[in-house]
């Protein structure tokens, strides 16, 4: 679910923290646009000596995985070349952490940890990308180093391919800082609207089996999408106004799905459960999903007559970051897959969790190798004796099914910042 991030015309909602690594981008790389066009092939280099950015280990690992497409056995000749299209605005995240209190007016206060990532629309590209999806993202860049490193590390080290994205000369990107403390955090947004619309540059973009909107953004262009065959999967964020008017869900006439959480579905339905407002979803929308964090998640599937809750994985969250984009991603991939519903619901509540265990915003979203850890390392305690992990692998033996049968590297959920390894997760 995309980030509902504010715009200089609108506030910013909560935010989410932290960051993950990434290589920093090198001194000179030929490959980084420096145009106000995107280059046509954002594709990663194929060879070590084209991505000197990378160790030896970390350019093996990924090649490990580049032979692995979890949607390899429903592929066809006639499909288009992107598995999802994204749109929307990538933010450059810096975050602060281990304060014990914000500063007051006036005063400087020392962090003990740092870390900063591509945010916004980039958390759900991301977590797409890493689940084996070939996910385009449209989006307008600036031409300012922070803009060089984010296209970089999106375009070369996550594979998403920005073709119908754009650099604009003289433009700087979008910058959030974030300060965490005492259980909450503070934020302070600077951006400037686009040169150019993002509806003219989804025109350019390539053909996607789906598509994953923002029922707050740009919307005049889903029907096309729709006609020419893309399963829309639509969210929104949180009515500041409080009149959760019903007139805002109406583009959900073209979409295939609607993914909102419980405090969404409950206002625009006005009902009093995620599982009544669920129902009442289900009445607009082929899938219904409505998630409640640690609560689980409810789902009705009118194409197939499925109908599913899912309980959260019990796992100790440091941060809830980008959690509901890598639940958004998953569930994606679970539709384009035909997994049954409550299979669906299981792999993206298992995704989230995988993510919220790290700081994290798009860099922290789970890989294969993440997912089939988790599942080998659950097994093996289960086999062990270990009665919770027993009756929790009882729930996700699906998987066995469905995680790689070889060893998967790829990119890992962790933590990093600009340039350097971050230190935010420490304190």
């Amino acid at each position: 679910m995309t980030e509902n991030r504010p715009t200089p015309d609108t506030p910013a909602p909560d935010r989410p923290d932290a960051a993950r690594p990434a290589p920093s981008r090198p001194p000179s790389d030929p490959d980084s646009p420096t145009t106000d066009s995107a280059p046509a092939d954002p594709a990663p280099p194929t060879s070590a000596a084209e991505r000197p950015w990378l160790t030896a280990r970390e350019a093996a690992a990924i090649d490990a995985a580049s032979d692995w497409d979890p949607l390899a056995a429903t592929r066809g000749q006639e499909d288009p070349p992107l598995d999802v299209l994204l749109s929307g605005t990538v933010f450059f995240d810096i975050v602060f952490t281990g304060l014990e209190r914000l500063p007051a007016p006036g005063e400087e206060l020392w962090s003990k940890g740092m870390g900063s990532s591509p945010g916004g629309i980039a958390n759900l590209a991301v977590a797409a990308a890493r689940l084996g999806l070939r996910t385009g993202l449209v989006a307008g860049f600036g031409d300012d180093a922070y803009a060089d490193w984010m296209w970089h590390t999106m375009a070369h080290e996550e594979g998403i391919d920005l073709s119908a994205s754009r650099r604009f000369p003289d433009f700087h990107s979008p910058l959030t800082a974030s300060v965490a403390a005492q259980g909450d955090r503070a934020m302070v947004t600077h951006g400037h609207d686009l040169p150019e619309p993002l509806s003219v540059m989804i025109a350019r973009a390539p053909a996607a089996r789906a598509a994953v909107v923002d029922l707050a953004g740009e919307t005049g262009w889903w029907a096309d999408l729709a006609r020419r065959g893309s399963k829309i999967f639509a969210d929104i964020g949180f009515d500041e106004t409080g009149r959760w008017d019903l007139a805002d869900l109406a583009p959900l006439a073209h979409c295939h799905a609607f993914t909102p959480n419980a405090v969404e579905a409950m206002g625009y339905t006005r009902t009093e459960s995620p599982d009544r407002a669920v129902r009442a979803l289900a009445e607009k929308v082929p899938l219904a999903v409505v998630t409640d964090g640690a609560a689980g998640s409810y789902a009705i599937d009118a194409s197939t007559g499925e109908e599913a809750y899912c309980p959260a994985v019990p796992v100790t969250a440091i941060d809830t970051t980008g959690a509901g984009d890598v639940f958004a991603a998953a569930m994606v991939l679970g539709s384009l897959a035909d997994w049954p519903l409550a299979e669906r619901l299981k792999f993206a509540s298992l995704c989230s969790a995988l993510a919220v265990q790290q700081f994290g915003g798009s860099l922290a979203a789970p890989g294969w190798g993440d997912i089939t850890d988790w599942w080998r390392h659950l097994s093996d305690a289960a086999d062990g004796g270990d009665l919770r992990a027993a009756y929790t692998r009882d729930g996700y033996r699906f998987l066995d099914d469905v995680v790689p049968d070889h060893q998967v590297q790829g990119r890992r959920r962790a933590q990093g910042t600009f340039a350097l390894r971050s230190d935010a997760g420490k304190h």
